[in-house]
C-alpha cells in the first residue's frame, strides 16, 4: 500500500529513534483497521536501514491468543538464550530476562528497533511483555514500537491497563488520521475516478482507497466485499481453493501449509489476492482476510479448518494455541483436548491466566468424554486459572464439580485441596458463608490422614479468612501452625502465604513493625516466582493503611486523613504496577477501586471517577473487587445529587454484606449513611451505620468505629465543624447536594456569614436559558430536588423535568452535578 499524508508520523519515529540512543523510547502507532500502520512501520524500518536491528513480532487473531506470541517471533530471528529459554518452555521471568539481555547485551549494536503488531490482539502475557519493557527502556538504548487498533481497545480492553501502566515520560502516542479529502481526490483523479463518490465509500481509509482504486469495474462497486470476492471468482478454481484454505489460518500460512500447491500459490500472488510474508503467504490486511471467511459456509469452514489442522499438526515446534483455534471449529474434540491443554499449561505458565482459563474453558464441553481424574483436573485447572485472571465466580461451579469428581473415586486428599480452593473462590465471589464451611471442611478432612502440603494450605486458609475477618489472634494462631507445618515439610510457597497472613493480622493491630515485614514478604515471594503471595503481601499493606487513614466524608475529608492517603498511595502504585505486570486481574481491579477511595478523599473527584470506571470496567462484574469503585462512584453521585447513587451502593451491599466483614462492610456502611443524611432521612441514615459501627466495636477495629462514629453523629444532628474550605470545594466540585446540607446545618446551628454560594446566573445568560430554565438551574445548584422545585415554583414535577433535560443539553452537561458545577465557575 503506498504511504500517503505520512510524512509527520515518519518524522515523529524517526525523531524517537535518535532519542532511543540516549534513552529507550515507546511509539504507540494507533489507528482503525486499514489506517496504515503497518505500512508506516514498514516504511519505518526500511530507513531505519543499518541504523537500527529491528525485531519483528506479530500478534494474531486467535480465538485464544498465542501466549507471549510476538516474543516467539523475535526468538526465531535472533536465536540465542531467548530462543533456547523459549523452547524450554521456561518461565515468563526468565523469557522477559532473556529478551532484555538481547536488547542490553553484546547484540545491541545497531540499536534494537522491537516492534510489536497488532497489540489489540495480544494475549495478557504480551501485555505484560510492553508494560515490562516500557518500565526499563528509559535504562536501555532500544526503542519499542506498538501499533494497535485504537477503536477497538474499549474501557474493558486488557491492553487498556497495560497502555495506562507505561511510564508518561518514556511514550509518544502517534495517531494515524485518515486521508484528507484532497488527497482521496488526487488518487482518484490519477485513476479517473468519481472523487466525490471514492471519498464517500471508503472515508479516507487508505486500504480501502487502495482496494477501490485497484478494481477494474466501470462505476463504483457497492461494497468493498464484493471487490475482494470478485477478485477471487476470478481465479482459477485450485487457486480459489488455496485462498479460502488461507482465509481461516490468521497472520500468514506457511510453507507446510502450501506443500501441496504450487502453480496455485503464483497465481494468487500475481492476482493480488495474497501477498509474500515471512515464509508464507497471506492476505494483504486481516480486513481483507475475514471478507473471504466469513463468505464461507459452515460446511466449507468446518472442512477447511479440518485441513488447516491436519497440515499444522505435522509442524514440528508449532504453537498449541494455533493447533487449538482450528481444533474447535473443526468440531475435534480430541484434538480441542489434547491441544488446547497443552496451549493452556503453556500460557500459564508464561502468565498469561486470562488466555489459560479460556483454553480451559473452551474444553469444559468435551471434558464428560474424559476419565474421572483427568475430567476433574481439568475443572480445577480452570478454577484456579478463572481465579488468577479476576473472574472467581466462573471458577467457582466447576471447582464444586471437580469436588464431586474427587468425592467419587475416595480421593481425600484431592477433595480437601478442592475444599480450599472452593473457599478461596466463593469468598473472591462474596459468598462468605460458603467460603468459612468449606474452609473448616478441608481442615477436617485432611487431618484425617498424614501431613502434607494440602493440610498446610488448608491451615493458611482458615488465617486468612480470620485476618479478614478482623480476628487477629486466630488468625495468629492458625497462620502460625501453617508455617510451622510448611518449614517442616520444606514448602517455601505454603509458609510465604501464612506469613503474609500472619503479617497483615499483625498491621490491622497496629503493629508498627508489620509493614516493613509484608514489604519484605513481598520481595521474598516475588524472587521466588510466587507471584499471588507477593501481589498479596501489597495489596494486604495498601488497604490496611487507607483503612486506619479512614475513607473521609464528602464534607469532612481532613487534611489528617488526606496525608495518610499519601502515603499509602505510594504502597498502591507500587502494588498496582506489579499486579498489572503479573496479569492478576482481580488485584488490579480492587486497587483500582482502593486508588479512587484515595483521589476522593483528596478532592481529585475527577481522578477518583476515572479509577471507579476503570475498575467496574475490568472482565469481573460481581465479587468484592468491585466494591470500593461502587462505593466512590455512588458517594461522588450522591453528593452532586446525580442519578444512579443509590443503584450503586445498592450493589456495593449486595457484593459486601455477603461476606460480612468490616473491610467491605465499615465503607459500604458509612457511604449508605452519607446518602440517606444527605436526602434529608435521619432515621435511616442512623440504620445504615449502626451495625456496621456496632461490628467495629466489638472487633476492637478503632479506625472503623470512628468514622462510623462520625456518620452517626451527622446523622443525630451533632454540631458541624469544617475548614472553610471544604465548602468551597464542594462548590468547585458541584457537590450540590452535600454543599446544601452543610450550608443548612451551619445556619441551624446559628453560624452566621454563612455564604450563600455562587450564583449561576452568568452562566445561564452565556448558555441562553430562558427565564425560566435559570430558575431551574439556580435551584438545581443549591441541591434542589425535582420535587422540591416543582414545589418552589408551582410547576408539576414533570414540567421540571423537561427544564431539567433542557439546561443540561443546553450547558452541554450529563448530570446535575456537572450542570452546577458549570454553573459555579462564573459567578456573578
Amino acid at each position: 500500500m503506498e504511504l500517503w499524508e505520512r510524512a509527520g508520523a515518519l518524522a515523529q519515529l524517526d525523531g524517537l529513534l535518535r532519542d532511543s540512543r540516549r534513552s529507550g523510547r515507546v511509539a504507540l502507532v494507533a489507528g482503525e483497521a486499514g489506517i496504515g500502520k503497518s505500512a508506516l512501520v514498514t516504511a519505518f524500518t526500511r530507513r531505519c536501514g543499518p541504523r537500527a536491528r529491528v525485531l519483528l513480532g506479530v500478534c494474531d487473531p486467535l480465538v485464544t491468543p498465542r501466549a507471549l506470541g510476538p516474543v516467539h517471533d523475535i526468538g526465531r530471528q535472533v536465536g540465542g538464550r531467548l530462543a533456547e529459554r523459549l523452547t524450554a518452555g521456561a518461565d515468563r521471568g526468565e523469557v522477559l530476562s532473556a529478551l532484555v539481555g538481547e536488547l542490553s547485551g553484546p547484540h545491541a549494536r545497531p540499536l534494537p528497533v522491537v516492534i510489536v503488531e497488532d497489540a489489540h490482539w495480544a494475549d495478557e502475557a504480551t501485555t505484560d511483555l510492553l508494560v515490562f519493557l516500557s518500565r526499563r527502556i528509559g535504562r536501555l538504548a532500544a526503542m519499542l514500537v506498538v501499533t494497535f487498533r485504537d477503536d477497538e481497545v474499549g474501557p474493558e480492553h486488557p491492553l487498556r491497563a497495560a497502555l495506562a501502566a507505561m511510564p508518561r515520560e518514556v511514550v509518544r502516542r502517534i495517531p494515524l488520521a485518515p486521508l484528507s479529502e484532497a488527497c482521496v481526490s488526487e488518487q482518484a483523479a490519477h485513476a479517473g475516478r468519481d472523487a466525490v463518490e471514492l471519498f464517500h465509500l471508503t472515508g479516507g481509509n487508505p486500504l480501502l482507497v487502495t482496494e477501490v482504486l485497484a478494481d477494474d469495474a466501470a462505476g463504483p462497486p457497492a461494497a468493498v466485499q464484493d471487490l475482494v470476492l470478485a477478485r477471487l471468482r476470478g481465479l482459477p478454481a485450485p487457486a480459489r481453493e488455496l485462498a479460502r484454505l488461507v482465509a481461516v489460518i490468521p497472520t500468514r500460512a506457511e510453507t507446510a501449509v502450501l506443500g501441496g500447491f504450487g502453480a496455485e500459490v503464483q497465481q494468487c500472488l500475481d492476482s493480488g489476492v495474497l501477498t509474500r510474508s515471512g515464509n508464507g503467504v497471506a492476505y494483504r490486511h486481516e480486513l481483507l482476510r475475514r471478507v473471504v471467511e466469513e463468505s464461507l459456509s459452515p460446511v466449507a469452514r468446518v472442512a477447511l479448518h479440518r485441513r488447516a489442522l491436519d497440515l499444522l499438526e505435522r509442524v514440528d515446534g508449532i504453537d498449541p494455541a494455533r493447533l487449538a483455534h482450528h481444533a474447535r471449529p473443526a468440531g475435534d474434540g480430541a484434538a480441542v483436548l489434547r491441544h488446547g491443554t497443552a496451549a493452556a499449561v503453556r500460557a500459564a505458565g508464561q502468565g498469561a491466566h486470562r488466555e489459560a482459563a479460556a483454553h480451559y474453558r473452551a474444553m469444559l464441553p468435551y471434558a464428560s468424554g474424559l476419565p474421572p481424574a483427568e475430567r476433574a483436573d481439568l475443572l480445577e485447572a480452570y478454577a484456579v486459572q478463572a481465579y488468577l485472571s479476576g473472574v472467581a465466580g466462573e471458577g467457582l461451579p466447576a471447582c464444586r464439580d471437580a469436588l464431586r469428581v474427587w468425592r467419587s473415586l475416595g480421593d481425600r486428599d484431592r477433595a480437601g485441596d478442592c475444599l480450599r480452593w472452593i473457599s478461596r473462590l466463593a469468598w473472591w465471589s462474596g459468598r462468605g458463608v460458603e467460603a468459612r464451611e468449606a474452609a473448616a471442611e478441608a481442615v477436617e478432612a485432611l487431618e484425617q490422614g498424614p501431613p502434607g502440603r494440602p493440610l498446610a494450605m488448608a491451615y493458611s486458609n482458615r488465617s486468612q479468612l480470620h485476618m479478614l475477618a478482623y480476628e487477629p489472634d486466630a488468625a495468629v494462631r492458625w497462620g502460625e501452625r501453617a508455617g510451622e507445618l510448611a518449614a517442616a515439610l520444606g514448602d517455601t510457597e505454603t509458609e510465604l502465604h501464612a506469613r503474609v497472613n500472619v503479617a497483615s493480622a499483625r498491621m490491622l493491630s497496629g503493629d508498627p513493625a508489620a509493614a516493613g515485614q509484608l514489604r519484605q514478604l513481598h520481595r521474598e515471594a516475588a524472587a521466588a516466582g510466587s507471584a499471588d503471595h507477593a501481589a498479596r503481601a501489597l495489596v494486604n499493606l495498601t488497604s490496611a493503611l487507607i483503612e486506619q487513614a479512614g475513607h473521609g466524608d464528602a464534607i469532612e475529608t481532613t487534611r489528617e486523613t488526606r496525608a495518610r492517603h499519601d502515603d499509602a498511595g505510594e504502597v498502591l502504585e507500587e502494588a498496582l504496577a506489579y499486579a498489572v505486570e503479573q496479569d492478576l486481574d482481580g488485584y488490579v481491579q480492587y486497587l483500582l477501586g482502593l486508588r479512587a477511595m484515595i483521589r476522593f478523599a483528596a478532592w481529585d473527584w475527577a481522578g477518583a471517577l476515572e479509577d471507579a470506571e476503570a475498575s467496574l470496567g475490568r472482565p469481573s462484574r460481581g465479587g468484592v473487587a468491585v466494591v470500593p469503585a461502587l462505593v466512590v462512584r455512588g458517594r461522588i453521585r450522591s453528593a452532586r445529587g446525580d442519578d444512579g447513587a443509590l443503584a450503586d451502593l445498592d450493589a456495593a451491599a449486595a457484593h459486601a454484606y455477603g461476606l460480612a466483614e468490616l473491610q467491605w462492610t465499615g465503607p459500604v456502611a458509612a457511604a449508605r449513611s452519607e446518602y440517606f443524611r444527605l436526602d434529608g432521612d435521619r432515621e435511616r441514615a442512623l440504620a445504615e451505620a449502626q451495625p456496621a459501627y456496632e461490628q467495629a466495636v466489638a472487633r476492637g477495629h478503632r479506625w472503623f468505629a470512628a468514622e462510623l462514629a462520625g456518620h452517626l453523629r451527622l446523622a443525630g444532628d451533632a454540631p458541624v465543624s469544617v475548614p472553610p474550605e471544604v465548602l468551597t470545594a464542594c462548590d468547585r466540585l458541584g457537590a450540590v447536594r452535600a454543599a446544601a446540607w452543610l450550608r443548612a446545618a451551619l445556619r441551624r446551628q446559628g453560624v452566621t456569614g454563612v455564604p450563600r454560594g455562587p450564583r449561576p446566573a452568568t452562566v445561564a445568560n452565556d448558555a441562553g436559558l430562558t427565564a425560566r430554565q435559570a430558575q431551574v438551574l439556580a435551584l438545581l445548584a443549591d441541591g434542589l430536588s425535582n420535587a422540591d422545585i416543582a414545589a418552589r415554583l408551582t410547576l408539576s414535577v414533570k414540567t421540571v423535568e423537561h427544564h431539567v433535560s433542557a439546561v443540561l443539553a443546553k450547558l452541554g452537561v450529563t448530570s446535575r452535578g456537572q450542570a452546577a458545577a458549570a454553573a459555579r465557575r462564573r459567578p456573578s
